[in-house]
Protein backbone atom coordinates (compact mmCIF):
# COMPACT_ATOMS: atom_id res chain seq x y z
CA UNK A 1 0.00 0.00 0.00
CA UNK A 2 1.19 3.55 -0.71
CA UNK A 3 0.31 5.77 1.97
CA UNK A 4 0.95 9.39 1.24
CA UNK A 5 1.15 11.45 4.74
CA UNK A 6 1.22 14.58 3.78
CA UNK A 7 -1.79 16.08 1.49
CA UNK A 8 -4.08 19.70 2.11
CA UNK A 9 -7.21 20.43 0.81
CA UNK A 10 -6.05 23.19 -1.68
CA UNK A 11 -9.52 22.49 -3.81
CA UNK A 12 -12.22 23.79 -1.32
CA UNK A 13 -15.62 24.70 -3.02
CA UNK A 14 -15.75 28.91 -2.96
CA UNK A 15 -18.53 28.54 -0.36
CA UNK A 16 -15.67 27.91 2.28
CA UNK A 17 -13.90 31.05 1.03
CA UNK A 18 -16.64 33.11 0.76
CA UNK A 19 -17.32 32.17 4.59
CA UNK A 20 -13.97 33.11 6.00
CA UNK A 21 -13.91 36.00 3.84
CA UNK A 22 -17.29 37.57 5.12
CA UNK A 23 -16.11 36.02 8.86
CA UNK A 24 -12.76 38.22 8.90
CA UNK A 25 -14.86 41.28 7.47
CA UNK A 26 -17.17 41.02 10.38
CA UNK A 27 -14.11 41.71 12.75
CA UNK A 28 -14.15 45.22 11.06
CA UNK A 29 -18.22 45.66 10.88
CA UNK A 30 -20.57 43.38 12.70
CA UNK A 31 -22.65 43.78 9.29
CA UNK A 32 -20.51 42.32 7.47
CA UNK A 33 -20.61 38.85 9.74
CA UNK A 34 -22.03 35.78 7.92
CA UNK A 35 -25.72 35.68 9.29
CA UNK A 36 -25.02 31.76 9.52
CA UNK A 37 -22.07 28.86 9.49
CA UNK A 38 -24.17 26.75 7.44
CA UNK A 39 -22.14 26.39 4.11
CA UNK A 40 -24.78 24.51 1.65
CA UNK A 41 -21.71 22.17 0.82
CA UNK A 42 -23.15 18.96 -0.74
CA UNK A 43 -22.01 15.63 -0.29
CA UNK A 44 -21.54 15.41 -4.37
CA UNK A 45 -19.63 19.23 -4.17
CA UNK A 46 -16.84 17.79 -1.93
CA UNK A 47 -16.39 14.74 -4.26
CA UNK A 48 -16.10 16.67 -6.77
CA UNK A 49 -14.22 18.94 -5.45
CA UNK A 50 -11.32 15.81 -4.67
CA UNK A 51 -11.51 14.60 -8.14
CA UNK A 52 -8.14 16.47 -8.87
CA UNK A 53 -6.23 14.57 -6.36
CA UNK A 54 -8.32 11.27 -6.73
CA UNK A 55 -7.07 11.62 -10.38
CA UNK A 56 -3.43 12.08 -9.47
CA UNK A 57 -3.46 9.25 -6.97
CA UNK A 58 -4.14 7.10 -9.41
CA UNK A 59 -2.14 8.34 -12.08
CA UNK A 60 0.96 8.47 -9.77
CA UNK A 61 0.42 5.13 -7.73
CA UNK A 62 -0.95 5.92 -4.58
CA UNK A 63 -3.44 4.79 -2.74
CA UNK A 64 -4.45 6.89 0.49
CA UNK A 65 -3.45 10.31 0.98
CA UNK A 66 -3.53 11.69 4.93
CA UNK A 67 -5.48 14.84 4.07
CA UNK A 68 -5.95 18.13 6.40
CA UNK A 69 -6.96 21.59 5.57
CA UNK A 70 -5.09 24.15 3.38
CA UNK A 71 -1.85 24.88 5.49
CA UNK A 72 -1.66 28.43 4.18
CA UNK A 73 -5.56 28.88 5.05
CA UNK A 74 -4.76 28.05 9.21
CA UNK A 75 -3.74 31.56 9.17
CA UNK A 76 -3.66 31.24 13.16
CA UNK A 77 -2.11 35.09 12.95
CA UNK A 78 -5.37 36.67 11.18
CA UNK A 79 -8.78 37.11 13.38
CA UNK A 80 -9.96 36.61 16.86
CA UNK A 81 -9.29 33.45 18.73
CA UNK A 82 -12.95 32.99 18.45
CA UNK A 83 -13.14 33.20 14.75
CA UNK A 84 -10.06 30.87 14.65
CA UNK A 85 -12.09 28.43 16.85
CA UNK A 86 -14.70 28.28 14.71
CA UNK A 87 -12.53 28.63 11.57
CA UNK A 88 -10.84 25.51 12.28
CA UNK A 89 -14.22 23.45 13.48
CA UNK A 90 -15.65 24.41 9.97
CA UNK A 91 -12.09 23.27 8.15
CA UNK A 92 -12.12 20.17 10.23
CA UNK A 93 -15.74 19.18 9.39
CA UNK A 94 -15.18 19.46 5.45
CA UNK A 95 -12.37 17.08 5.97
CA UNK A 96 -14.12 14.63 8.19
CA UNK A 97 -16.87 14.55 5.65
CA UNK A 98 -14.67 13.82 2.89
CA UNK A 99 -12.69 10.82 4.62
CA UNK A 100 -16.64 9.56 5.66
CA UNK A 101 -17.52 9.64 2.05
CA UNK A 102 -14.01 8.57 0.29
CA UNK A 103 -11.88 6.59 3.06
CA UNK A 104 -10.24 4.29 0.56
CA UNK A 105 -8.29 7.57 -0.34
CA UNK A 106 -8.65 9.52 2.34
CA UNK A 107 -7.46 9.60 6.25
CA UNK A 108 -8.33 12.85 8.32
CA UNK A 109 -5.85 15.10 9.73
CA UNK A 110 -7.06 18.41 11.64
CA UNK A 111 -5.81 22.09 12.20
CA UNK A 112 -5.84 23.09 16.04
CA UNK A 113 -7.42 26.86 16.96
CA UNK A 114 -3.87 28.24 17.76
CA UNK A 115 -3.57 32.36 18.13
CA UNK A 116 -0.38 34.38 18.75
CA UNK A 117 -0.31 34.75 22.59
CA UNK A 118 -3.01 32.52 23.66
CA UNK A 119 -1.79 29.46 25.63
CA UNK A 120 -1.41 26.18 23.46
CA UNK A 121 -4.17 24.33 26.19
CA UNK A 122 -7.25 26.24 24.26
CA UNK A 123 -6.71 23.77 21.75
CA UNK A 124 -7.27 20.67 23.75
CA UNK A 125 -11.14 20.67 23.20
CA UNK A 126 -10.72 20.48 19.29
CA UNK A 127 -8.07 18.10 19.86
CA UNK A 128 -10.26 15.55 21.66
CA UNK A 129 -13.00 16.43 19.38
CA UNK A 130 -11.03 14.91 16.40
CA UNK A 131 -10.02 12.18 18.64
CA UNK A 132 -13.81 11.05 18.48
CA UNK A 133 -14.22 11.70 15.02
CA UNK A 134 -11.56 9.77 14.39
CA UNK A 135 -8.88 12.04 13.20
CA UNK A 136 -5.28 10.13 12.89
CA UNK A 137 -3.27 13.31 13.76
CA UNK A 138 -3.20 17.04 13.66
CA UNK A 139 -1.41 19.87 12.65
CA UNK A 140 1.17 21.74 15.07
CA UNK A 141 1.99 25.53 14.29
CA UNK A 142 5.29 26.48 15.42
CA UNK A 143 4.49 30.18 14.79
CA UNK A 144 1.03 31.18 15.34
CA UNK A 145 2.43 34.79 14.45
CA UNK A 146 2.89 34.57 11.25
CA UNK A 147 6.61 34.64 10.95
CA UNK A 148 7.24 36.78 13.54
CA UNK A 149 7.75 33.73 16.34
CA UNK A 150 6.08 35.55 18.92
CA UNK A 151 5.22 32.64 20.82
CA UNK A 152 7.69 30.20 23.32
CA UNK A 153 9.79 27.30 21.78
CA UNK A 154 8.13 24.04 21.10
CA UNK A 155 10.46 22.57 24.53
CA UNK A 156 9.16 25.34 26.58
CA UNK A 157 6.00 23.98 29.17
CA UNK A 158 3.38 26.41 27.69
CA UNK A 159 3.06 23.71 24.87
CA UNK A 160 2.75 20.58 27.51
CA UNK A 161 -0.80 20.58 28.11
CA UNK A 162 -1.26 20.00 24.71
CA UNK A 163 1.71 17.66 24.64
CA UNK A 164 0.15 15.18 27.39
CA UNK A 165 -3.59 15.44 25.44
CA UNK A 166 -1.81 13.92 22.24
CA UNK A 167 0.31 11.55 24.20
CA UNK A 168 -2.98 10.38 25.82
CA UNK A 169 -4.96 10.49 22.90
CA UNK A 170 -2.26 8.90 20.79
CA UNK A 171 -2.42 11.36 18.31
CA UNK A 172 0.44 12.33 15.84
CA UNK A 173 1.43 15.66 14.82
CA UNK A 174 2.88 17.22 11.84
CA UNK A 175 4.79 20.43 12.37
CA UNK A 176 3.40 23.04 10.25
CA UNK A 177 3.64 26.63 9.89
CA UNK A 178 0.85 28.50 8.24
CA UNK A 179 1.38 31.56 5.76
CA UNK A 180 3.54 34.57 6.76
CA UNK A 181 2.49 37.85 7.44
CA UNK A 182 6.02 38.73 7.57
CA UNK A 183 7.38 40.24 4.25
CA UNK A 184 10.85 38.97 4.83
CA UNK A 185 9.71 35.46 4.40
CA UNK A 186 7.72 34.12 1.08
CA UNK A 187 5.47 31.28 2.71
CA UNK A 188 6.45 28.21 0.91
CA UNK A 189 9.60 29.19 -0.34
CA UNK A 190 11.27 29.90 2.79
CA UNK A 191 8.35 30.67 6.28
CA UNK A 192 7.81 26.56 6.02
CA UNK A 193 11.53 25.47 5.19
CA UNK A 194 12.62 27.96 7.81
CA UNK A 195 9.81 26.08 10.35
CA UNK A 196 11.21 23.03 9.76
CA UNK A 197 14.23 23.69 10.30
CA UNK A 198 13.82 26.23 13.54
CA UNK A 199 11.79 23.28 15.10
CA UNK A 200 14.53 20.60 14.78
CA UNK A 201 16.86 23.24 16.34
CA UNK A 202 14.71 23.64 18.96
CA UNK A 203 14.21 19.86 19.50
CA UNK A 204 17.87 19.73 19.97
CA UNK A 205 18.61 22.28 22.22
CA UNK A 206 15.70 21.04 24.26
CA UNK A 207 14.83 17.78 26.11
CA UNK A 208 11.03 17.45 25.26
CA UNK A 209 11.19 13.22 24.81
CA UNK A 210 12.42 13.10 28.44
CA UNK A 211 9.30 14.04 29.22
CA UNK A 212 7.29 12.66 26.72
CA UNK A 213 8.61 9.61 25.48
CA UNK A 214 5.49 8.70 23.46
CA UNK A 215 5.53 11.56 21.43
CA UNK A 216 5.20 11.75 17.89
CA UNK A 217 6.51 14.56 15.45
CA UNK A 218 6.90 14.15 11.87
CA UNK A 219 8.63 17.71 10.40
CA UNK A 220 7.65 17.89 6.84
CA UNK A 221 9.15 19.27 3.47
CA UNK A 222 12.42 16.78 3.76
CA UNK A 223 12.96 18.37 7.27
CA UNK A 224 13.57 21.64 5.83
CA UNK A 225 17.54 22.04 6.16
CA UNK A 226 18.29 19.63 8.07
CA UNK A 227 19.59 16.35 6.00
CA UNK A 228 21.95 19.09 4.27
CA UNK A 229 23.18 20.36 7.45
CA UNK A 230 23.46 16.86 8.96
CA UNK A 231 26.80 17.69 10.28
CA UNK A 232 25.90 20.95 11.57
CA UNK A 233 23.42 19.21 13.75
CA UNK A 234 24.84 16.54 15.15
CA UNK A 235 28.23 19.06 16.50
CA UNK A 236 26.12 21.38 18.08
CA UNK A 237 23.97 18.74 19.72
CA UNK A 238 27.39 17.36 20.97
CA UNK A 239 28.85 20.90 21.62
CA UNK A 240 25.61 20.68 23.85
CA UNK A 241 26.46 17.81 25.97
CA UNK A 242 23.08 16.40 24.72
CA UNK A 243 22.91 12.65 23.28
CA UNK A 244 23.80 11.27 19.37
CA UNK A 245 21.19 12.22 17.42
CA UNK A 246 19.92 8.78 16.84
CA UNK A 247 19.19 8.64 20.92
CA UNK A 248 17.96 12.27 20.61
CA UNK A 249 15.29 12.79 18.78
CA UNK A 250 14.90 10.02 16.49
CA UNK A 251 12.86 7.88 18.37
CA UNK A 252 10.38 10.54 18.08
CA UNK A 253 10.83 12.79 14.68
CA UNK A 254 10.52 11.47 11.72
CA UNK A 255 10.62 13.47 8.70
CA UNK A 256 8.64 13.21 4.93
CA UNK A 257 9.61 12.67 1.55
CA UNK A 258 7.87 16.47 0.21
CA UNK A 259 11.80 17.38 -1.94
CA UNK A 260 10.94 18.37 -5.14
CA UNK A 261 14.04 16.85 -7.09
CA UNK A 262 15.99 13.46 -7.19
CA UNK A 263 19.00 14.69 -5.70
CA UNK A 264 17.16 15.63 -2.62
CA UNK A 265 15.42 12.71 -2.26
CA UNK A 266 19.11 10.84 -2.77
CA UNK A 267 20.55 13.09 -0.03
CA UNK A 268 17.57 12.20 2.14
CA UNK A 269 17.74 8.78 1.97
CA UNK A 270 21.92 8.50 2.62
CA UNK A 271 21.49 10.73 5.69
CA UNK A 272 18.49 10.24 7.42
CA UNK A 273 17.76 6.60 8.59
CA UNK A 274 15.12 4.91 6.64
CA UNK A 275 12.58 3.84 9.68
CA UNK A 276 12.29 7.96 9.98
CA UNK A 277 11.30 8.39 6.32
CA UNK A 278 7.81 8.84 5.22
CA UNK A 279 6.73 8.96 1.78
CA UNK A 280 4.73 12.37 1.12
CA UNK A 281 4.10 14.61 -2.22
CA UNK A 282 1.95 17.62 -0.46
CA UNK A 283 0.08 17.20 -4.09
CA UNK A 284 -1.88 20.01 -5.27
CA UNK A 285 0.44 21.96 -2.73
CA UNK A 286 2.99 24.40 -2.93
CA UNK A 287 4.67 23.19 -6.58
CA UNK A 288 2.44 22.25 -8.74
CA UNK A 289 3.81 23.04 -12.04
CA UNK A 290 6.19 20.53 -14.55
CA UNK A 291 9.90 19.97 -13.98
CA UNK A 292 11.72 21.23 -17.62
CA UNK A 293 14.18 19.41 -17.00
CA UNK A 294 12.52 15.93 -16.58
CA UNK A 295 9.28 16.58 -17.97
CA UNK A 296 7.37 15.56 -14.99
CA UNK A 297 5.72 17.26 -12.18
CA UNK A 298 7.81 18.49 -9.28
CA UNK A 299 5.31 16.80 -6.66
CA UNK A 300 5.18 13.66 -8.22
CA UNK A 301 7.59 12.44 -5.47
CA UNK A 302 6.77 8.54 -5.96
CA UNK A 303 8.98 8.67 -8.60
CA UNK A 304 12.18 9.60 -7.35
CA UNK A 305 11.93 7.18 -4.45
CA UNK A 306 11.37 4.26 -7.32
CA UNK A 307 14.87 5.55 -8.40
CA UNK A 308 16.89 4.97 -5.71
CA UNK A 309 18.29 1.74 -6.37
CA UNK A 310 19.72 1.67 -2.68
CA UNK A 311 16.88 0.56 -1.34
CA UNK A 312 15.82 -2.67 -0.25
CA UNK A 313 12.45 -3.66 -0.79
CA UNK A 314 11.47 -3.72 2.91
CA UNK A 315 13.36 -0.07 3.05
CA UNK A 316 11.06 0.92 0.25
CA UNK A 317 8.29 -1.15 2.40
CA UNK A 318 9.04 1.13 5.25
CA UNK A 319 8.96 4.52 3.20
CA UNK A 320 5.66 3.53 1.77
CA UNK A 321 3.85 2.02 4.19
CA UNK A 322 5.08 0.54 7.15
CA UNK A 323 6.66 3.52 8.66
CA UNK A 324 3.39 5.81 8.24
CA UNK A 325 1.31 2.89 10.07
CA UNK A 326 3.67 3.09 13.11
CA UNK A 327 4.33 6.46 13.18
CA UNK A 328 0.27 6.86 13.17
CA UNK A 329 -1.11 4.25 14.91
CA UNK A 330 -4.03 5.55 14.82
CA UNK A 331 -4.18 5.40 11.07
CA UNK A 332 -2.71 1.43 11.54
CA UNK A 333 -6.35 1.27 13.37
CA UNK A 334 -8.18 2.61 10.12
CA UNK A 335 -6.75 1.07 8.06
CA UNK A 336 -7.42 -2.66 10.26
CA UNK A 337 -11.08 -1.86 10.61
CA UNK A 338 -11.57 -1.90 6.99
CA UNK A 339 -10.20 -5.19 6.14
Amino acid sequence: MIIDIHGHYTTEPQALLAFRDKQLAGLADPMRKPATNELGITDEQLVKSVEPQMKLQKERGSDLTIFSPRAAGMAHHVGSEATGIEWSRMSNDLIQRICTLLPDNFAPVGQLPQHPGVAPKNCVPELERLARLGFVGVNLNPDPAGGYWTDPPLTDKWWYPLYEKLCELDMTAMIHVTSSCNPNFHYTGAHYINGDTTAFMQLIQGNLFKDFPALRFVIPHGGGAVPFHWGRYRGLAQEMKKPLLGEHLLGNVFFDTCVYHYPGIELMSKVIPVDNILFASEMLGAVKGIDPETGHNYDDTKRYIDQLRTLSEADRHKIFEGNARRVYPRLDKRLRKKT
